[in-house]
């Protein structure tokens, strides 16, 4: 008896075509993936710099001027020394780092007059900065 043997499967041709067509893909989807990635962490830092706001417009109802420098966005959720008419916290949470993990820069008042600076340093944590390194400002 003889068997007629059918074989099956991809060539090597096949398989390096198939592995072209993939990396080929790969680097057109992954450059706009991670510059999405970018903007929701920039994204993220507005959304939590806007709640911040809140919680220090809430504070400066209810005491009648915002926190000191000195005092810092901790005022939001600890009671600072001699200030008998916090009804805080003013936050659920512990104040949030910036989605790169760095505290956010408070100051009040702000140096060119505003009631406050608040600042999120970027992704390289240093000043200044350019595209996602650029420091995000309220």
């Amino acid at each position: 008896m003889k068997r007629n043997a059918v074989q099956s499967g991809f060539t090597l041709l096949e398989l390096l075509v198939v592995i072209v067509i993939i990396g080929l893909l790969a680097g057109i989807v992954a450059p706009n993936l991670f510059r999405q990635l970018g903007s929701s962490e920039i994204t993220t830092a507005r959304a939590q710099m806007d709640a911040l706001v809140k919680a220090l417009d809430q504070y400066r109802l209810e005491l009648g001027h915002y926190p000191s420098t000195h005092q810092g966005l901790d005022a939001l959720v600890r009671p600072p020394a001699g200030e008998s008419r916090w009804r805080g916290p003013y936050l659920r949470k512990e104040v949030p780092l910036d989605p790169w993990g760095t505290p956010y820069v408070f100051q009040s008042p702000g140096p060119d007059g505003q009631d406050f600076l608040l600042i999120s340093l970027g992704k390289d944590r240093m000043p200044g900065g350019d595209g996602d390194n650029a420091d995000i400002q309220w």
